[in-house]
């Protein structure tokens, strides 16, 4: 069996013009970097007058540490729809290197559905996570150097809140101390490092209409308070021309293609679990434009990456999916039912029976909460039995929700039929798209709605000091933001061992900030780290490149 990278290289691409030429780009709006990718200018969002298309998120069931094939089956999907005669363009995120060389490997999607070149999009791609690091280190610098040239904002280094950042999972990071050695090598104070997904630039980025409008939110991002407690923006420190210029490339989305040639636009790349999850709003506008389908995802499960495209994006930009699609697999249900790892490739109805409250808790948070129509896709392996699949299907069907076969691992396009031939019938399926909170409620009050409403908890507990961050961010015009809960993607719950649909647990909620380029205020739950750390055993020892700089042991 070949593996992803192997079925990759082995593929024939077409010249990044002629995908363009294929969904109506012209080639003034292109910037190519090689024969297979390209820029796309924002120009063409404001140029063209073309309808938009219709809006398809592809979202999962709570995932296990190796992920459920959500990419796989967007990009599956897309090729799925070119099959039966529809146009279709896929709007992703961009991989971050942390995963890449950690557990998860990369999100270029998998086997017969991925998105290429494969090597150059899960590694450094077209540049854009190292301009987004680039700045906003380049923001942390001009901070310490405020400060070190005499601090007339009047900086407190005790209420700093910016920290640095690199896309790499690097422990050590976390917390540090810097500005040691002497009084002309700065001012000592403790600092950290965020993986460049976690950074508010990439939420910036993912939110920004255009360049002035980049340059407004970056201006607004809050890197400290004073010793009298006023916040202090980058626009204070006169960063945001700079942090703009470094970002003007970044802002433009990236076009790649599918193995099938489909039209792919990848761009951002924020984590779920410590962000908002979404790809870029410019890139799924333009996935709208080009094509009658755009098929979209979010990170992680649909508590996370789901709640935060359809609450934080679609209310920001004003998007209304026309459908939903959640990813499950049969291993994982079992795997929420108690299942033991090393079982999960066995016939086990009774387990699968217990782990599938948390399919179904999602299927009704998209259909009851958020008032959308979805369908639930089994990304199939080998190992499903047919009394499984009956299973999964029959209980679905009980709820109204409907259940696709996708074998487009296997399969590529081919093996997307079924379900793209449901998509297309839920896109003209009326809707009631409404919000899980609404944003004049307190700070409060929205966390309470999000914790019982899609997580079903008992309610939500702010530690003081969290409660006190609460009171003082509404005190300072910041209370009417939407919320952007970082918590763990292993549960519903905040302790990621709390597998299945769990009740009868609350939501810790210790820390609050404001985000306001982005124009959010994060909650951070339970343990949840913004700089993860390698396994074991890192990804990253099996990769390697040969002689003739062909790479190997990426998935």
């Amino acid at each position: 069996m070949k593996s992803d990278i192997e079925i990759a290289q082995g593929a024939a691409p077409l010249p990044i013009a002629a995908i363009a030429e294929a969904c109506g780009v012209d080639e003034a709006y292109i910037e190519p970097y090689g024969r297979y990718k390209a820029k796309v200018d924002c120009r063409l969002l404001r140029e063209t007058a073309r309808p938009d298309g219709k809006l398809v998120l592809v979202t999962a069931i709570t995932p296990t540490p190796a992920g459920e094939g959500k990419t796989t089956t967007t990009v599956g999907l897309a090729d799925g729809l070119r099959k039966i005669g529809k146009k279709a363009v896929v709007a992703l995120r961009e991989p971050s290197l942390g995963p890449v060389f950690g557990i998860k490997g990369g999100a270029a999607g998998g086997g017969y559905a991925q998105v290429i070149p494969m090597e150059d999009i899960n590694l450094h791609f077209t540049g854009d996570f190292h301009a987004i690091g680039a700045a906003n280190n380049l923001l942390a610098a001009l901070l310490d150097n405020h400060i070190q040239q005499g601090n007339a904002l009047g900086i407190d280094p005790k209420q700093i809140t910016w920290r640095r950042c690199v896309d790499m999972n690097d422990r050590q990071l976390r917390n540090i101390v810097d500005g040691l050695g002497g009084r002309m090598q700065g001012v000592p104070r403790e600092d950290g490092f965020d993986i460049t997904v976690a950074s508010e630039v990439m939420a910036v980025l993912c939110l920004a209409s255009d360049i002035p409008d980049l340059k407004a939110r970056l201006g607004r991002i809050v890197v400290g308070y004073t010793y009298a407690g006023a916040p202090v923006t980058a626009r204070d420190l006169k960063a945001e021309g700079a942090m703009a210029a470094l970002l003007k490339d970044a802002l433009k989305p990236n076009l790649v293609q599918t193995l099938e040639h489909t039209p792919a636009l990848i761009h951002g790349g924020p984590f779920a679990n410590i962000a908002h999850g979404c790809n870029s709003v410019t890139a799924t506008r333009m996935a709208l434009k080009l094509g009658d389908y755009a098929i979209t995802e979010a990170g992680f499960g649909a508590d996370l990456g789901a709640e935060k495209f359809l609450d934080i994006k679609c209310r920001m930009a004003g998007l209304k999916p026309d459908a939903v699609v959640i990813v499950a697999t049969v291993r994982a249900l079992k795997h929420h039912g108690g299942a033991a790892r090393e079982d999960l490739g066995r016939e086990d109805l009774t387990a699968l029976e217990r782990g599938l409250p948390n399919l179904l808790q999602h299927v009704d948070n998209i259909k009851h909460v958020f008032g959308l129509p979805c369908v639930v896709a089994i990304n199939a392996f080998p190992t499903d039995t047919e009394a499984e699949l009956r299973l999964v299907e029959d209980r679905c069907r009980a709820l109204g929700v409907n259940v696709a076969l996708s074998q487009v691992w296997a399969k590529g396009g081919e093996g997307g039929r079924a379900l793209a031939e449901e998509v297309v019938r839920l896109c003209e399926q009326p809707s009631d798209f409404r919000y899980s909170y609404d944003l004049d409620g307190s700070i409060e009050d929205k966390l309470e709605a999000i914790c019982r409403r899609v997580y079903r908890a008992d309610g939500v507990a702010l530690t003081p000091n969290a409660r006190k961050q609460a009171q003082r961010l509404t005190e300072l015009g910041f209370g009417g933001l939407p919320i952007c809960m970082a918590k763990t993607q292993y549960s519903f719950s905040d302790d990621p061992a709390l597998l299945g649909a769990p009740r009868g647990f609350t939501i810790t909620v210790r820390n609050i900030k404001v985000s306001a380029g982005a124009g959010f205020l994060v909650a951070l739950t339970g343990d949840i780290m913004t700089m993860p750390g390698l396994p074991k055993a890192p990804a990253a020892e099996k990769i390697d490149v040969d002689e003739n700089g062909r790479i190997s042991g990426l998935f």
